[in-house]
């Protein structure tokens, strides 16, 4: 594939989330210098600034754009016109719909690059309660996602989880005052790794979905039990389904199945939505349906197993 003419850096984050202080230091940076001219479009002002004649050093120069709907599709095609940019940055506003950008055509020969999404974790939980949906539009797709202000007291593993079961992808980094926050991670889960069969508790269920994808090591070859909805695509073949819970993303409309490939002989007399609690041993595979390697479930046993809340959380 053709690298785009002109790379964009969609920068994402509610105000004082940190993107302001992220450029001012990255833009200076040896590693991200270029030859040409870089765009930076602002689309709201914070506490931190920048300095436009400081900027200039590095080839930046800045375009504000005050109301959403200014910044249209012909206003970035001004924009190239007069700058004739070889790179673009822009710091979104917190508060406009980062799908609507998105979608947005974008001048010939642009293309976004990277999404990096900045979180002030001392306020985070906040606006996940208040505004769970820009939230997960800011997250969604992006590679990067930086919580800084973090504190030893915060739950940044549940946090981590929050972002990774809206963007598997996601480089996820946490900062305190004093740089990089290591080991918040090593805390063990909250079911037995080193039992004959590791058994997953209903309300555990977000928490191993992730882990699984995290840390394989620790399920290779294990033997793993839970129950979960019986989900048939048609493209999979007889002795293959889908078990898994739904969680809810965004809002109560937006909800995803989080499930893995399952592979049983008993597989052929499955319903659809049927209830199931499983016992299966862990292997991993290259396969389609996760665009890479991913978790195979080869059952042990299969039996019939009564509803439960279909909703997963990840805390």
């Amino acid at each position: 594939m053709k690298e785009p003419d002109v790379m964009v850096y969609l920068m994402t984050g509610f105000l004082d989330s940190g993107k302001t202080q992220f450029l001012n230091f990255t833009l200076s940076q040896d590693y991200f210098q270029i030859d040409g001219k870089t765009l930076l479009i602002l689309c709201e002002e914070g506490e931190e600034e920048y300095d436009p004649r400081e900027l200039l050093k590095y080839g930046v120069v800045i375009e504000t754009v005050e109301d959403k709907e200014d910044l249209t599709e012909e206003w970035l095609e001004e924009m190239n016109k007069k700058h004739k940019p070889e790179r673009v940055v822009i710091e979104y506003n917190g508060m406009w719909q980062v799908s609507e950008f998105e979608k947005m055509k974008l001048p010939a020969g642009w293309a976004i690059e990277q999404k990096i999404t900045t979180v002030d974790a001392s306020t985070f939980q906040m606006y996940l309660t208040n505004l769970k949906p820009l939230f997960v539009e800011m997250v969604k797709g992006a590679e990067l996602v930086l919580f800084n202000r973090c504190e030893d007291k915060k739950p940044l593993a549940g946090y981590r989880r929050s972002v990774k079961v809206v963007s598997p992808q996601a480089e996820v980094i946490f900062e305190d005052e004093n740089g990089e926050v290591d080991n918040i991670f090593e805390d063990e889960v909250p079911y037995d790794l080193k039992a004959p069969v590791i058994e997953i508790p209903r309300e555990d269920y977000g928490i191993w979905y992730i882990d699984m994808q995290e840390h394989p090591e620790r399920y290779k070859g294990k033997v793993v039990e839970f129950v979960a909805k019986v989900m048939k695509p048609k493209a999979f073949p007889s002795k293959v389904f889908y078990p898994g819970r739904m969680a809810m993303t965004c809002c109560a409309d937006d909800t995803s199945f989080l499930g893995y490939v399952c592979r049983s002989a008993y597989a052929p007399k499955l319903n659809a939505g049927d209830w199931v609690k499983i016992r299966a041993k862990v292997r991993y595979a290259n396969l389609s349906v996760y665009g890479g390697e991913g978790p195979v479930l080869e059952a042990e046993n299969i039996e019939p197993a009564e509803p439960i809340e279909e909703l997963v959380y990840f805390n």
